[in-house]
């Protein structure tokens, strides 16, 4: 029974495409290493422009590993772009540390944020966790309040009947946010659990998607209540 389980998970992971782009031909290569040892299949990229060619030439995209310093087109065009027309989960690279390009990054829809240099073996972690996560197979496991209405199968979110587009980090807090209603939430306790690891940043990261995820629920964002130093907390009235 193990063996046709491990068969299984190989098999569906085989067909889940990754793009990973760097300007760095060494980074690359240790990046797809790592995932196709997981079996992943890995499209590459030298530079944001070519990244874009095969975005649009490859619609089975599951997910984007993107640095942010390039040549030719940057990672945050190419996030842009890609933004313009598609919720795929990006991961982010970057050399840099500053806070502010973090937070740019989660502002432009980024799911993940990991400066370098990082162990592989975290980032196919968090690779495998993202696309478990976006791609479930319960069918059943739907949650509803006051008007708003999350498939998590169809990763689907209904706003009284009407269908919204969350990235994915927005449609993970707002699931989140329905799994614990009526409860105090802290930011750390948030990260935690809507990213999936041990959260080192900064907390505002919260505030950011929060803070979309209010505008892309219209009226119904105000049932994510501030609590004034501690965190958030999702109630009905």
């Amino acid at each position: 029974m193990r063996m046709i389980t491990i068969r299984a998970r190989c098999m569906f992971m085989e067909r889940l495409q990754i793009l990973v782009v760097d300007d760095e031909s060494r980074m690359r290569k240790l990046v797809k290493d790592f995932l196709q040892r997981e079996g992943y299949s890995v499209l590459e990229a030298a530079d944001g422009a070519e990244a874009m060619d095969i975005f649009y030439e490859n619609k089975g995209i599951a997910l984007v590993i993107l640095d942010v310093m390039m040549p030719r087109m940057d990672g945050w065009q190419v996030c842009r772009e890609i933004r313009q027309t598609s919720e795929v989960p990006i991961i982010m690279l970057t050399a840099r540390s500053d806070e502010r390009d973090e937070l740019q990054g989660f502002e432009l829809g980024v799911d993940e944020y990991i400066s370098k240099p990082f162990s592989p073996k975290i980032l196919v972690a968090r690779v495998s966790a993202i696309l478990r996560r976006t791609r479930g197979t319960d069918s059943q496991e739907k949650l509803g309040a006051g008007g708003i209405e999350v498939d998590r199968a169809a990763h689907q979110v209904l706003v009284d009947g009407e269908g919204i587009e969350l990235s994915y980090k927005e449609f993970e807090l707002l699931t989140y946010f329905l799994e614990n209603q009526g409860l105090a939430l802290s930011r750390e306790k948030i990260l935690n659990n809507v990213w999936n690891y041990d959260y080192f940043g900064d907390a505002r990261t919260i505030d950011t998607h929060v803070k979309k995820l209010r505008s892309k629920l219209g009226e119904k964002g105000n049932y994510i209540k501030t609590i004034w130093g501690m965190g958030y907390k999702f109630e009905v009235e």
